[in-house]
């Protein structure tokens, strides 16, 4: 009896690696996917957090892929190991701090090391040529495929007629013809492969999740680094980066503002790690503080809070300042109002 041969599918929640793996799985191969976790992709959770994005799915998209898809989804920790390829990226990043050749290297290799324990056969990914500037380019495929080590055991499904057979493709297991030769940024062919498989509902075809593709987080991120002179960081850092006006009133300590109550209520959670305040006196947002602040920084962080609530225009208003011990204090502050802040303090 043929024996079933067994593919590993990266799933990033996005519409590419779910066409993708179903392609591979319309041929009987029995396929499972895989999603590593850097921390840099959390969309769900600033869906639940952020009102404008209220209408948005609050929910992990690969595991939403992997369930219309009716395959086993393998969720791996990489966090740490992550770390590497985005502090010192050997290729370099991209427009922000996305190191997204790097990072397709080291997914793809941690496939491998999967896939040869597991005993599976191959591996599937849902790349196209052309469609993302760094890392989907024609002369970037064989970069992936050599220094991942995963060699002609990637198949890219979506564009594999523009590119040399694969081990599966020569073996016989995958029928090379029922493969397909899309390239470029439309979408079109993939919104009609999706109406075709009958899949009517799937994440926005053209993003992408990580933040590190996102100017604003990556200058957080560049200016963390600076503040601490260390390129160091935790996944509570990832987390606070998305979240809040960043203000840096001097050079060794910032200001998180809550926007709005849902960041609030996240940022409530690190109450214990930062000094934190809020005002009394006049409804107002949560500020965390993160750095060293001194007695007369911690009255301008006040005065700078007060200008972000109802008192505002208020000649003096109340604020309550937190250490991290849950100490308690209050102090008198006029709100600094009017002018705009200095551009240099906005991250």
């Amino acid at each position: 009896m043929k024996q079933q041969r067994k593919a590993i599918a990266l799933i990033s929640g996005g519409l590419d690696s779910m066409l993708a793996a179903k392609t591979v799985m319309e041929q009987g191969i029995h396929v499972e996917g895989i999603n590593f976790f850097t921390g840099f992709c959390v969309e769900g959770h600033t869906h639940a957090i952020r009102e404008k994005d209220k209408a948005k799915p609050k929910r992990n998209n690969s595991l939403w892929v992997a369930e219309q898809l009716g395959i086993k989804l393998h969720i791996v920790d990489v966090i740490e190991e992550y770390k590497k390829v985005l502090i010192n990226p050997k290729h370099g990043y991209g427009a922000n701090m996305n190191p997204c050749l790097d990072c397709k290297i080291f997914m793809v290799n941690k496939a491998k090391q999967w896939l040869v324990e597991n005993n599976f056969d191959f591996i599937i990914t849902g790349e196209v040529i052309g469609q993302r500037p760094m890392s989907q380019r024609k002369w970037t495929m064989p970069i992936i495929s050599e220094q991942s080590g995963a060699d002609d055991l990637l198949l890219r499904p979506l564009c594999a007629l523009n590119l040399p057979a694969t081990l599966p493709e020569r073996e016989g297991w995958i029928d090379r013809e029922k493969l397909h030769s899309i390239t470029g940024r439309s979408r079109k062919p993939q919104i009609g492969m999706a109406k075709q498989f009958g899949f009517d509902e799937y994440s926005q075809p053209a993003g992408g999740c990580c933040f590190l593709t996102d100017k604003s987080y990556s200058a957080k991120l560049v200016d963390l680094w600076k503040a601490r002179d260390s390129r160091d960081y935790e996944l509570d850092d990832v987390m606070l980066l998305k979240v809040g006006r960043h203000i840096r009133p001097k050079a060794h300590f910032k200001m998180i503002v809550a926007r709005e109550e849902g960041e609030g209520r996240f940022m409530q959670g690190y109450k214990r790690d930062y000094i934190s305040m809020y005002c009394t006196s006049h409804t107002g947002p949560l500020v965390l503080l993160d750095g060293s602040p001194s007695a007369e920084d911690l009255y301008l962080a006040a005065s700078i809070t007060a200008r972000y609530g109802q008192g505002r225009d208020a000649e003096q208003v109340d604020m309550a300042i937190m250490e991290k011990d849950g100490s308690e204090r209050t102090i008198q502050v006029k709100p600094l109002a009017g002018e705009k802040l200095p551009e240099e303090w906005i991250i």
